[in-house]
């Protein structure tokens, strides 16, 4: 293992003088205690007695002293501990180490503060710093000026002792970085007798403190960086007129506030990070007095107003990142011309409006400008009068650009990257003069093209040759000639377009097309003959159009095979698994199949993922189907039991076969697939009695085992594990009994306290190899919620679900489930339940539907659940309450049919007055109760829910193409939050991306 052991680096003299012989003594015998591989070394191999030492590599002397030692990259694996005679050196003041080989080192030695010399002291390392403890190891070390400690894991620092041990031993310091070094915060108060400190480095640190004002003390401070550090707090503004600061590195404290002071004239500064904090306010004229300033760095902030003018006057400005933030003005009136060192320029997802500048096209060093996400309305200006051949990437999409691409953008000869989608451009000169050479990606997706290419002959050699080429969501009713062309073409995307007929034979002869994307169009055929044809395609997406006829075949070298929302009506090829040898995802859903799985599926040896959902399949699961990492047979006739063949390496995420007509047992040996996710085996036909042995699996987020024949107790006493991460668990319509226990239900974590508010939806990532990218699945689940049952396409992983409906539990409902308070439908119809509403019920603050109906409960209902304030659907009808229905804004929404049959029960809107309810109607019969639950009442789901989660089953829940998955992924969100609106309260902005550090991402 590579390990950096210790560096400890001065500036050292370099007087060559002659060796005491002490000295050269001591190196030798050090040269003969290390362990190092020879064949590697370039400085040990070469000490020998018969030349001065102070001569050899790595050694620096003064008066015949050795005072600097640097054996680093020696490939030392040994022979440095407390007794080495490294530290006899006693006269060194420079000593490193670094990217050695110290495969049984873990620990400092103890030794190192006998060098009591030492002026600097480096350890960028990942060793453990215990026994010594930091105090011990720099109490003697009172001449130090710098200490470099990176990486090694400081495990006695607690609360503000390493900061009080450096500031009573260290009186000298001027350098200190613990980057990475475990410690926590508070920082001491008396860290500020460090006066002389200059450069703090304490990055990738779990400070969780505020920032403290006197560092705005340390009058003698270049560089600050605190990166990462859970700061939180509002920074002290009295330290960026620190008049020596040259760098301040803030960036990733989300808590952090803040906002800039005025800046002095000719500030010293000259790098600002405070990308991903909170830091607000607008951006000071003053900005302007930096001119030494070379990064700046503002990206995921909250800054608002106009961009100054006076950036103008950065002219050593190399780096510009302001992306995610609010800022509103033009940027026309900037004086652009004068950053002529500028590289990169970052103004993405902001509110930024006007015209694009033609100024920063002419900045001779520029290579990437990136304003998406904006509001720059008009043409594109013409780049007559430019010649860049540095600006290699340009990205002016999602904007209001308009009208035809400029023949003269094609000056910028440098362009290697140029995406303008989602704007509403008309043309692109395909074929005009000039063309870059280096072009290799053009996104030109989201428009209203008209694409110029004059004359049916594809044979000319202006057209322009790229690798990546995205005409996605344009107005394209057939393929463009001039991809026959296209020699170099690897990436094509013509989805979302409205390209009827064939699929021309020409495409798949293309030589470096790899991927290729055709779905969401109207094409009916693939141009023939197909027979003996080769293609280099990898990834290959039809969906969503019309084809019809025998599934193509022809593609063996595929990894990514997407025929799903086709017109197929055929049977799948019995000899199907000869052509999927390669192939890792494979999608036939929502076609009009027939017939068996062919068992030659078990030759595709490669396949991660198998979705054959929603068709007339018929027959039995193939054995081998078992050894996926999803598999999704839903909405098919398939009989028999399911396959009892999970292996013990078993990787399956997903597994769903709900829908069917499958019988038997629940396999036992899914007890092996510990990363499971998904289990849906609604609506099949299984008897068995409820599988505690899934209570193993902590990974398992959604179980749905409605409408089958499972029957007995859900207690599982002999059960050790538990489902911290269960979301989803949907028992209806069985034949289960006995009470519900509230003890075990206590380990659904998910429940209690959902902390996960991000935009995540349930599915995964899987690698089909080589180049081509990651696809992504997502999960989909039905559910019934407010009395209406509905497919939910995306599961947001913060949406909980309990459904216990029809079934025969009985006995009390556990007060444990109000510790549920992150749960949103709770639904325990249709069972005989005994005893009192729980007023713990109370506690569940997000809950929106709660159905209790079709019980035996008793009692008042609980005041309690009058503070429910997002509680949009209330079904209590069809018990023995009484009493008094409570009063409160909420509860006056519910309609009389919430409470009825309940005939103990009183008060709005069953009564006016004091009388009792309403007569409690004859009890419906077991099959009535049954299938009542499957009716879907469509009065209460909207034309909107309606459209967006049926257009989601016809998307799938497969979404390849990130632009896609984004657009659906936001309408799908918007439905949620109109069905649980606490859900957007909750969440706030957090549908942000971040988009910063654009110096390492390019």
């Amino acid at each position: 293992m590579t390990i950096k052991l210790i560096q400890l680096y001065v500036e050292a003299i370099p007087v060559q003088s002659r060796c005491n012989a002490d000295q050269q003594s001591l190196l030798l015998r050090l040269k003969e205690t290390l362990i190092f591989d020879s064949s590697v070394s370039s400085k040990l191999i070469y000490w020998n007695s018969s030349t001065n030492c102070c001569s050899w590599a790595g050694v620096s002397c003064t008066d015949g002293l050795v005072i600097g030692l640097d054996i680093s990259e020696e490939s030392i694996s040994g022979g440095i501990d407390n007794s080495s005679i490294l530290f006899d050196l006693q006269h060194l003041q420079s000593l490193n180490l670094a990217n050695n080989y110290a495969s049984n080192a873990s620990q400092i030695p103890s030794a190192i503060g006998r060098l009591t010399n030492l002026r600097n002291d480096f350890i960028d390392t990942q060793l453990k710093l215990e026994n010594p403890n930091l105090s011990m190891l720099i109490q003697n070390l009172t001449e130090l000026t710098e200490l470099y400690l990176d990486y090694v894991y400081i495990s006695s620092a607690h609360g503000a002792h390493w900061s009080q041990a450096i500031s009573s031993s260290l009186p000298k310091l001027k350098v200190l970085s613990l980057r990475g070094c475990n410690i926590p915060g508070p920082i001491h108060q008396s860290f500020a007798k460090l006066q002389s400190l200059s450069v703090l480095l304490l990055d990738w640190n779990d400070i969780s403190a505020p920032v403290p004002g006197f560092f705005a003390n340390f009058s003698s401070l270049t560089s600050l960086s605190l990166s990462y550090c859970n700061l939180y707090g509002t920074f002290p503004e009295e330290i960026f007129q620190i008049t020596t600061l040259q760098k301040v590195d803030l960036q990733w404290n989300p808590r952090l506030q803040g906002s800039l002071p005025e800046f002095l004239n000719n500030g010293s500064l000259q790098s600002l990070d405070l990308s991903s904090s909170k830091f607000s306010g607008f951006l000071p004229k003053s900005i302007g007095n930096l001119k030494m300033l070379s990064t700046l760095q503002l990206s995921g902030c909250s800054f608002t107003g106009s961009i100054p003018n006076s950036v103008a006057n950065l002219t050593q400005l190399n780096f510009l990142a302001m992306s995610l933030n609010s800022f509103n003005s033009p940027i026309d009136s900037i004086h652009w011309e004068n950053l002529v060192n500028l590289e990169f320029l970052a103004l993405d997802s902001n509110l930024l409006h006007g015209s694009i500048p033609l100024s920063p096209f002419s900045l001779p060093v520029l290579r990437k400008l990136v304003l998406p996400h904006n509001q720059f309305y008009g043409q594109l200006p013409e780049f007559a009068n430019i010649s860049s051949n540095l600006l290699d990437t340009l990205h002016l999409s999602g904007n209001h650009l308009e009208g035809p691409i400029p023949t003269s953008i094609f000056n910028l000869r440098g362009l290697q990257k140029l995406k303008l989608s989602s704007n509403h451009f008309s043309g692109f000169p395909f074929n005009g003069p000039q063309q870059p050479k280096n072009l290799s990606f053009l996104d030109l997706s989201n428009n209203s093209l008209l694409i110029d290419c004059n004359g049916s002959s594809p044979t000319t050699s202006s057209f322009l040759q790229i690798n990546s080429l995205d005409l996605s969501s344009n107005k394209l009713r057939a393929f463009p000639d001039f991809l026959r062309n296209q020699s170099r073409l690897a990436v094509l995307d013509l989805s979302e377009n409205q390209i009827q007929g064939k699929i021309p034979n020409w495409i798949w002869k293309l030589n470096s097309l790899h991927q290729l994307n055709l779905s969401y169009n109207d094409l009916a055929t693939l141009q023939g003959p197909l027979l003996n044809l080769t293609s280099t395609v990898s990834v290959l997406d039809l969906r969503s159009n019309n084809l019809q006829g025998q599934i193509p075949v022809f593609l063996s070298s595929a990894t990514y095979l997407d025929y799903s929302r086709n017109n197929f009506s055929s049977s799948i090829p019995a000899d199907i698994g000869d052509f999927l040898h390669s192939t890792a995802f494979f999608s036939l859903s929502s076609n009009n199949l027939h017939g068996i799985i062919p068992p030659s599926i078990c030759n595709a040896s490669d396949l991660v993922l198998v979705d054959l959902s929603n068709n007339s399949l018929s027959g039995m699961i193939p054995e081998c189907l078992t050894g996926l990492s999803v598999l999704n047979l839903r909405s098919n006739n398939l009989t028999g039991p399911i396959p009892d063949k999970f292996d013990e390496f078993c990787g399956l995420h997903t597994l769903d076969l709900s829908r069917n007509q499958i019988q038997g047992q629940f396999p036992k040996s899914l007890v092996n697939c510990t990363q499971l996710k998904v289990v849906n085996l609604g609506n099949n036909q299984i008897t068995d009695t409820f599988p505690c042995l899934l209570k193993n699996i902590s990974t398992l987020r959604v179980l749905v085992l409605r409408s089958n024949q499972f029957y007995g107790r859900i207690g599982c006493p002999e059960a050790n594990g538990s489902w911290p991460m269960l979301q989803i668990i949907d028992l209806a319509y069985n034949n289960l009994s006995g009470k519900i226990p509230g003890t075990s239900m206590t380990t659904w974590k998910e429940m209690m306290v959902n902390e996960d508010d991000s935009l995540v939806n349930l599915g995964a990532d899987f690698g089909t190899g080589g180049s081509a990218p990651n696809f992504y699945y997502g999960d989909a689940v039905t559910i019934t919620s407010k009395g209406s049952a509905m497919d939910l396409v995306k599961i947001p992983t913060f949406f909980t679900l309990i459904d216990f409906s029809c079934n025969e539990f009985s006995g009390s409902i556990p007060e444990e489930m109000g510790e549920f308070k992150s749960l949103y439908v709770l639904n325990l119809s249709c069972n005989a339940f005994t005893g009192e509403i729980p007023s713990s019920f109370g506690n569940m603050r997000v809950l929106e539907s709660l159905d209790l109906s079709k019980n035996n409960l008793s009692g008042q209902i609980p005041p309690q659940l009058a503070n429910l304030t997002f509680l949009s659907f209330l079904n209590l009808s069809n018990n023995q309450l009484v009493g008094r229905i409570p009063t409160s804004t909420q509860f006056s929404t519910f309609p009389k049919a919430s409470f009825a049959g309940n005939k103990g029960l009183w008060g709005p809107p069953l009564t006016a007055d004091d009388k009792a309810g309403l007569p409690v109607p004859p009890p419906a019969s077991n099959e009535s109760r049954r299938s009542s639950g499957h009716e879907i009442n469509w009065d209460l789901i909207s034309v909107e829910i309606g459209f967006v989660f049926g257009f989601g089953v016809a998307i799938g829940s497969l979404a390849f193409y990130k632009r896609w998955r984004n657009w659906y992924y936001k309408a799908t969100l918007n439905i949620i939050f109109k069905m649980f609106p606490q859900l957007h309260q909750r969440l706030g902005n957090q549908g942000r991306h971040v988009y910063i550090n654009q110096r390492r991402r390019r």
